[in-house]
């Protein structure tokens, strides 16, 4: 790995230099699928870095990591750039100061891998609205994480108003397994679901979600209740025919399925680290549809 510091730079010389580089180690950016930007401070750069570098092995792309540093000093751009023969792609830090903290698109764009998509991660503290972000207008992918915020619930719910096509939040993406287990659950007819109740851990986003996705899906209304945790726990469907079908997790890596008339079984359903989940959205680049009906329900059950 080769690193590089500029200091008090400009756009273009961090372009030719990552030209540069690249061409030194035979190994010009034509493999890089995407451009991923990734708004963080400085105190949350490192943990992003290298969930953005980890989900890069299977996406390679060029990380634009953005850090707005103090914005009462004078205008300046400084930048690390990382490049070696065994990563995925390119990584090149950008430290704002002054009034480019407030413009940091005007940094980012010359930077983008023309004819390729761009996708922007907040991993901590997100806008409002992403798509009407000047970072977030650049991009067809917008990745938010309302568990970085100090309410989750309250920042999941705020989705709803200002969804935009290509919006995901990963809250949503930690229910992925989930919700192919509770899918794959109703592959036998197991009838009409009454109710339902989603336990996890207070103020918990994906649990509101999840309750959402099944009350939308099922037609029938879920709650949501409290557990100790860690995180989500449990599902527990009533049905018509009477009994309940379950999911419950009791521990980060395996969870139990309860179905009447069946025996129970054991299923992997692990707790999964955030570069697993950055990759999975990078994995589809098209607007999530799923997500989108289930905001559209959120929203209409907190009016």
């Amino acid at each position: 790995m080769t690193s590089f510091n500029l200091t008090d730079t400009q756009a273009s010389k961090i372009s030719s230099t990552l030209t540069k580089l690249r061409h030194q180690m035979g190994a010009p950016a034509v493999g890089m699928v995407l451009t991923l930007v990734v708004v963080c401070d400085e105190a949350g750069q490192y943990d992003s870095v290298r969930a953005a570098t980890e989900a890069a092995r299977e996406h390679p792309s060029r990380i634009l990591v953005v850090i707005g540093r103090d914005p009462k000093e004078p205008n300046r751009l400084d930048a690390e750039l990382r490049v070696g023969e065994s990563s995925p792609g390119e990584v090149v830090l950008l430290r704002l100061y002054g009034e480019l903290t407030k413009h940091a698109e005007s940094v980012i764009s010359p930077l983008l891998l023309t004819d390729t998509p761009v996708v922007v991660w907040w991993p901590g503290g997100a806008p409002d609205v992403p798509a009407g972000d000047k970072v977030g207008k650049l991009a067809s992918r917008r990745i938010t994480d309302a568990h970085a915020s100090r309410d989750s619930v309250k920042a999941i719910v705020g989705r709803c108003g200002g969804y935009v096509p290509g919006d995901t939040d990963l809250a949503w993406t930690r229910l992925t397994t989930w919700r192919s287990l509770l899918a794959a659950a109703f592959d036998q007819n197991v009838g009409r679901v009454k109710k339902g109740l989603v336990e996890a851990s207070p103020g918990h986003a994906s649990a509101t979600l999840l309750a959402s996705w099944l009350s939308d899906r099922l037609d029938a209304p879920i709650e949501v209740g409290e557990s100790s945790g860690p995180g989500l726990t449990a599902v527990r469907l009533t049905l018509a025919s009477g009994g309940d079908l379950t999911l419950t997790r009791s521990d980060a890596r395996l969870a139990t399925l309860s179905r009447p008339g069946q025996p129970d079984r054991r299923v992997a359903l692990a707790r999964r680290p955030t570069s697993e989940l950055l990759a999975e959205e990078l994995r589809r680049l098209d607007p999530d549809e799923i997500y989108a009906a289930t905001l559209r329900h959120l929203a209409g059950g907190t009016k």
